[in-house]
């Protein structure tokens, strides 16, 4: 009787119906935040793929062909065998036990079983457990000699943390930087949303400047300087400059002279670099090699400020889920350092699984261990797997009628320049959508491949874009292409003759 009585109470009360938390009383900023990448047309796609799995049939294809982001896995990339052995190891430990390792032995090679043990004692045997805030010491270390062995220069652990991925490094880093509204953070156009986002996020303003699709998406100094004059024109403090490197969406790299001009342009205007490095082994080309950031830094003897971020998601490790990465910091505020350190331990740790999945990326097998060969192998069939389909991805895009497409240096994608008809973006414009996003929609209603507009990443005024992965299967790459092809004729052609 009394729990009727108040929940009659309850109705009646005129503040029963108002919520405390609506989109108006929510934090703007997050409202604002958009990202394109999980946006609209994912979304849809995910509406598509349930249908199929309702209603087999249904839609002219068969299957949703993921192609708005880069998640080798979902697509098929095998795991490497030899991180998934430690990994499992590490999960259940009583395989390693004097009980079971005999049969342990017959399942998995010896050096999985070793490198097993070392990780779990630098956790005390618990991979369930805190580590510390910047991640395991004995993993940093080999993240710094991971470091020295690719620039040949030193790299120092303490400067070293690790991150659950390196989007959450950035964020970190853009968050420390970010004192007020009006700070400024120069940032590629196209670029990786993940950069918009968070300065929106943060009430922070983005200079965009422009990446140059005729010089296969160089930078142009000329171009930063023009950015930068005019936001600091306006009273913007614009405190740091954010490069993709090897790019995302375009696929471009960047050859060393102009990382170089880079460095002096941040150095000479006092900006902090954010160098993010996470495609760095996905390099396709022998005329633009990968060189980081903190290699150039440390031959020009530069007192810029920079932070580097790499990750376990990308390369021919693909292990997007286990979220596991790092950043390093070189000529960084030793205060500033100490604050780092707190906003670490906020979070208490990063995951511990992409920790030792940071540690098996820097420090493979070696020659000689049980494993080599065959860590090699799925390595190399990987990377020329991605290679064939790249260049075959690119050749189908420029045989095409109003499409045209630089070759992927490197990364995971293509970033295709279409000439929509001029009935079609009218039309678009009409209805109040963005033309390119438009065309995406209607690629995957048609096809099921799922891609994301241009516009998502922000493009050269009048032009119209849209971003791939060549990541769908090898074996059904041609069926992808195939597919796409059709779509783009007949849309070109329907909507030329209007």
């Amino acid at each position: 009787m009394l729990s009727s009585t108040v929940e009659t109470m309850q109705d009646e009360s005129p503040l029963a119906a108002r919520k405390v938390l609506t989109l108006e009383s929510m934090n703007p900023n997050v409202r604002t935040m958009e990202y394109a990448v999980r946006g609209a047309i994912p979304i849809r796609a995910e509406e598509l793929r349930e249908q199929l799995k309702k209603q087999p049939g249904s839609l002219p294809f068969s299957k949703i062909t993921p192609c708005n982001i880069g998640n080798p896995q979902q697509l098929n990339q095998k795991p490497l065998t030899f991180l998934r052995q430690v990994s499992a190891l590490m999960e259940y430990t009583d395989l390693l036990s004097p009980e079971m390792i005999e049969s342990t032995r017959k399942l998995f090679p010896e050096d999985a079983i070793e490198r097993a043990k070392r990780n779990l004692s630098y956790v005390g045997g618990a991979a369930g457990a805190y580590t510390q805030s910047l991640g395991i010491q004995e993993v940093r270390e080999n993240v710094a000699r991971f470091i020295e062995e690719r620039d040949g220069f030193p790299a120092d652990p303490a400067n070293i943390c690790l991150t659950s991925g390196a989007s959450g490094a950035v964020e970190r880093v853009l968050d420390i930087l970010v004192s007020n509204p009006n700070v400024g953070v120069m940032i590629p156009i196209p670029q990786y949303p993940l950069y918009t986002a968070t300065l929106a996020h943060f009430n922070a303003r983005a200079i965009p400047y422009y990446l140059q699709e005729a010089n296969e998406w160089q930078l142009s100094i000329v171009d930063l300087e023009r950015a930068l004059s005019e936001a600091r024109g306006q009273g913007i403090d614009v405190r740091a400059m954010a490069v993709i490197n090897p790019g995302n969406p375009t696929g471009g790299c960047l050859l060393e002279d102009n990382i170089a001009e880079i460095v002096q342009f941040c150095e000479r205007e006092n900006l902090v670099l954010l160098a993010d490095e996470v495609y760095q082994t996905n390099i396709y080309t022998g005329t633009n090699p990968f060189v980081s950031f903190k290699k150039v830094v440390s031959k020009l003897q530069s007192s810029v400020e920079l932070f580097s971020f790499h990750s376990i998601s990308k390369g021919m490790v693909g292990e997007c889920g286990r979220r596991g990465g790092y950043y390093e910091a070189v000529n960084i505020d030793a205060e500033i350092m100490a604050q780092l350190l707190k906003m670490a331990s906020v979070g208490l740790c990063p995951n511990v699984q992409g920790q030792m999945a940071v540690d098996v990326m820097v420090r493979p097998p070696q020659p000689g261990d049980a494993s080599f060969e065959q860590y090699q192998r799925e390595v190399s069939d990987i990377f020329e797997s991605m290679r064939r389909r790249a260049k075959k991805l690119a050749a189908a895009f420029n045989s095409l009628p109003n499409m045209s497409c630089n070759d992927a240096q490197g990364a995971m994608y293509l970033f295709p320049r279409v000439e929509l008809p001029p009935a079609f973006v009218a039309e678009a414009e009409a209805r109040g959508q963005q033309a390119d996003a438009a065309y995406c929609m209607q690629m995957l209603e048609a096809t099921g491949i799922s891609v994301v507009p241009g516009s998502g990443f922000g493009q050269e005024p009048g032009t119209f874009h849209f971003r791939s992965t060549f990541l769908p299967p090898e074996e059904l790459f041609d069926e992808f292409i195939d597919g796409f092809r059709n779509f783009h004729e007949a849309f070109i052609a329907r909507y030329s003759q209007e």
